[in-house]
């Protein structure tokens, strides 16, 4: 089978866990493919973000297709009408309008949290996702959702969409990088390089934007330190948007440490250094930082809403979304004596076993050959 994938946001230098999702695909595609012999045609752009590289396998046929504007509708969609490949999918939220009829679409939902929180989007990327997400949705063939959580929305938001026409496929994550067995000597290179002088801390990884909630997560960090004077908080993330008052609110709290943009190989050492990783978000489609987390072996905190409480399950503790208090009192709980930070560990280390990107990669190939 001919199966065509969009990969072009492997182009962009900002990391985020989409991009995370079509790297790993790419990195499992190949050799489950091989076996069913199939071929793809690897769609791009420009030139691949270094830190988003993956294997070229001999099934995999890489076409770089420069063009100035409305890359997807132009471009890359005539290519596709041209090639008329048996599938096509699509990883991000959009489908060329151009497209033959011989060929099955596929496109995978990631969240709907510009439905439900408008606000925290720029307004010019709010109706680029509205329309393009309305218009997959109706029209593809068939959807992938990334939790039961996002199919659930989906349903919510769309009425008339078909039931049978959404497969959930769960992410995975790099058993290689994320994992317990991170060596003392790596730990302290990494802290070395992020000049972090600290025996104590918690920390946060992802975006700074608005939806990631990082103001109720600072907020119960300052009546934390109360107790535990030498905490820090570390967070580590790119620059999203509407960034400003949150990276203002961060930097006026003393014992915060911003990190900015990191290098994905050096983040399960900053995991195995925390006391908990903390998601505070207001809405995910999936939370790809909390499942790397626990495969670390470090305990997480997050907030009880979307798909957070379906990818933890019974392995971390939760806590009412905004409630600052409430995180405040189940940081405390983990830091202090007792057993229940060595219970979450292994919780943890035995919950991220149900999760493998060979087990979504053998999923979503299933599901786009159906």
């Amino acid at each position: 089978m001919k199966i065509a994938v969009n990969v072009a946001d492997l182009d962009h230098q900002r990391i985020d866990g989409t991009r995370i999702y079509i790297q790993n695909m790419l990195k499992n595609f190949g050799s489950v493919g091989r076996d069913r012999q199939d071929q793809f045609l690897i769609y791009h752009k420009s030139e691949f973000n270094p830190e988003l590289a993956f294997p070229i396998f001999e099934n995999y046929k890489i076409k770089k297709l420069p063009f100035p504007f409305w890359w997807t509708q132009t471009r890359f969609a005539w290519e596709i009408f041209r090639e008329k490949p048996d599938v096509l999918w699509m990883p991000m939220h959009s489908l060329p309008y151009l497209r033959s009829k011989k060929t099955k679409t596929v496109v995978t939902i990631h969240d709907l949290a510009f439905k439900f929180y408008p606000g925290h989007f720029p307004k010019k990327d709010l109706r680029r996702l509205n329309w393009f997400t309305d218009y997959a949705v109706r029209h593809a063939d068939k959807l992938i959702a990334v939790s039961n959580s996002t199919k659930n929305d989906l349903l919510k938001v769309y009425p008339g969409l078909r039931e049978e026409k959404i497969k959930v496929i769960y992410h995975g994550y790099d058993k290689d990088l994320f994992n317990e067995n991170i060596s003392k000597e790596e730990i302290n290179k990494i802290r070395l390089r992020y000049g972090l002088r600290v025996s104590r801390y918690v920390i946060y990884v992802g975006a700074i934007q608005p939806r990631k909630n990082i103001e109720t997560l600072v907020g119960a960090y300052k009546m934390v330190k109360e107790n535990f004077p030498d905490l820090k908080l570390i967070i580590a993330g790119d620059l999203g948007w509407h960034y400003e008052p949150i990276l203002e609110k961060m930097k006026a709290t003393d014992g915060v440490i911003y990190l900015g943009k990191f290098k994905t190989r050096n983040l399960p050492a900053l995991f195995w250094g925390a006391e908990a990783f903390v998601l505070p978000s207001l809405y995910e489609g999936f939370g790809l930082p909390a499942l790397e987390a626990m495969a670390c072996g470090t305990p997480v905190i997050a907030a009880d809403n979307s798909s957070l409480g379906e990818i933890l399950g019974r392995a971390g503790l939760s806590y009412k979304p905004n409630n600052a208090k409430e995180l405040t009192k189940s940081l405390r709980e983990v830091l202090g004596e007792g057993t229940l930070k060595n219970q979450l560990k292994e919780k943890g280390l035995k919950r991220a076993k149900d999760f493998s990107w060979e087990k979504c990669t053998r999923e979503t190939l299933d599901w786009l050959k159906s």
